[in-house]
């Protein structure tokens, strides 16, 4: 399913900016954009983002706006070490005649001279308000795929129960296809100058071998059985995204995916085993169907 959700967070003259966005995909994948400063929690927010989200292809990305006068706090210059290094510099250049050109701004290229305390000292501390920030954005993320997967349900329940029309018309069918065998098998006979009356021995086994591999109780049974897991299963999910964990939230994507590819086999085992054009013509029906709910399914978590 689709998403967006986002969440600001200030504190100590540090804001953290999370957004999450994500479209359909069959499996979770994460792409994380962090500042260089909260590199060190990436497999946390990669971790936090799959326990709450099965499948989707998420797009993270934190922003980090410091303050000027947090700035300003953190900026320090060493000027021990500028005393010492002006004053080595110095003899240096006595010694070797050098002319005394030193300034203020010759300062700025010595190392650890100018050091600013600005993100990464304070990680400790600002790795936790991203990862507070995060599951704030995630809060807002998945009550809008709830949203979408409560309609989503909604129209994988109607289509089902369009499928389970279908199915009982074949159910209704089937009884009658033997007798319409036998009819047709006469009439040919007779066309053919075969006399044959009804009650014989070889028109009776026959017409029993013909119903036997037309038999299709066993397979309407089993799409039955697929169909009334697949309205449980969309029942019992609770809201298809939600705030708690993946393994409390009771995704059903991949649980539907597996029913769906089992009704595709009974239907097309119904579709070659029937040998009756009424039959095949609803079979054609419930594939369309199927495939229809196939699709939707693809974007259920």
């Amino acid at each position: 399913m689709t998403g967006h959700g986002r969440a600001e967070l200030a504190a100590g003259g540090v804001k953290v900016a999370v957004e999450l966005r994500a479209v359909n995909h069959r499996q979770f994948e994460a792409r994380l954009d962090l500042p260089p400063a909260l590199t060190a929690i990436e497999a946390d927010v990669r971790a936090r983002l799959h326990e709450r989200i099965a499948r989707g292809y998420v797009t993270c990305r934190v922003q980090l706006d410091v303050s000027a006068r947090t700035r300003r706090a953190d900026f320090r210059v060493d000027s021990d070490l500028a005393t010492a290094f002006v004053g080595r510099l110095r003899q240096a250049g006595q010694k070797l005649g050098l002319k005394d050109d030193l300034t203020v701004s010759a300062l700025l290229s010595m190392p650890g001279l100018v050091t600013s305390t600005d993100v990464p000292a304070k990680l400790d501390k600002i790795g936790p308000q991203a990862i507070k920030c995060l599951d704030q954005a995630l809060k807002s993320f998945l009550a809008m795929r709830a949203v979408e997967g409560r309609e989503l349900g909604q129209d994988i329940q109607a289509r089902l129960r369009v499928l389970g029309g279908s199915v009982d018309k074949i159910a209704g069918r089937a009884p009658e296809v033997a007798e319409t065998y036998r009819q047709a098998l006469l009439a040919r006979l007779q066309k053919a100058g075969v006399p044959l009356n009804q009650g014989d021995d070889r028109l009776i086994r026959e017409v029993a071998l013909f119903a036997d591999r037309s038999d299709i109780t066993e397979e309407v049974t089993r799409l039955r059985s697929h169909l009334k897991q697949a309205r449980a299963q969309l029942v019992s999910a609770t809201p298809v995204a939600s705030a708690t964990p993946v393994a409390s939230a009771t995704p059903v994507g991949r649980t539907l995916d597996f029913l769906l590819q089992e009704m595709f086999r009974e239907i097309n085992t119904i579709g070659s085993k029937a040998n009756d054009a009424d039959i095949s013509r609803m079979v054609v029906k419930a594939k369309a169907e199927l495939e229809r709910i196939r699709e939707q399914v693809q974007n259920v978590e």
